[in-house]
């Protein structure tokens, strides 16, 4: 006689809270792209940079509250896609790229071709950021992350916006920073992911005041403290990975 094993029902509702926070961040980078087809590339910029404290925040939400799903990591990987793939893009490409279309057959097309560039690459760095969980050290990423991405993109919209600066003057830089940051993200490049950091630990009085520190420079002046520490951010990976190049053929050189 066969026991029959009991069926596994699985539930079919959704958690609220940490799906609230992946909603929020999602329609800041909707906002990001309307705003920016309207020229108000300032609101644009910030709207992606709240976008990533709200993705920050939906994944420890998450599992503070034990709310934990496949259906919130894949909502939230699609989410990221527009805020931090597509939005940087569009804002890159009304704020400056776009002025590439008037300047002969080949320059126009590289304009739109940088932006999708970009985009495609947010989309597979998310894609196999995806696959790899559970199986990469939990202390690098592997690639540049694409909310740092984003972050440099439109920190260079702010920062350039802020000082008076158009997209046409700042062509140029736009497309090289654009095409850095897409090729940084599907690279394999390690980068720092300070995940090992325990929030919830008690940590040294010192930790507090660097914390504080970093508000304090940020709040002085954000388009500029943000865009440059992001960028500081971004060329970390590649000044590393050089250091570690160099060290392993020396130490190859003199263990030969």
């Amino acid at each position: 006689m066969t026991q029959s094993t009991p069926e596994v029902r699985r539930s079919r509702g959704v958690y609220l809270l940490p799906n609230l926070f992946t909603t929020a961040a999602l329609f800041c980078g909707f906002y990001a792209i309307i705003a920016a087809l309207h020229g108000r590339f300032e609101p644009a910029a910030v709207a992606v940079f709240i976008a990533m404290v709200l993705d920050g925040l939906d994944g420890r939400v998450a599992r503070l509250t034990h709310t934990e799903s496949e259906f919130g990591a894949q909502y939230d990987s699609m989410a990221d896609l527009v805020s931090f793939g597509l939005a940087p893009a569009l804002v890159m490409y009304e704020w400056a790229l776009g002025s590439m279309v008037g300047m002969g057959p080949f320059l126009a097309k590289l304009g739109w071709l940088a932006a999708f560039f970009y985009t495609v690459m947010a989309a597979l760095r998310l894609a196999r950021f995806n696959v790899q969980i559970g199986s990469t050290d939990k202390r690098y990423f592997i690639g540049l992350p694409s909310p740092s991405a984003a972050a440099i993109v439109t920190g260079l919209v702010w920062f350039s916006t802020d000082l008076g600066l158009t997209g046409l003057q700042m062509l140029w830089p736009a497309l090289i920073v654009t095409i850095g940051a897409g090729a940084l993200m599907f690279s394999n490049i390690l980068y720092f992911s300070f995940k090992q950091l325990d929030l919830r630990g008690p940590v040294p009085f010192v930790a507090v005041l660097i914390v504080v520190l970093i508000f304090v420079f940020t709040s002085i002046d954000p388009p500029k403290v943000l865009f440059f520490g992001f960028l500081i951010y971004g060329l970390s990976g590649p000044v590393l990975f050089l250091w570690r190049w160099r060290r392993h053929a020396r130490r190859q050189s003199e263990n030969p």
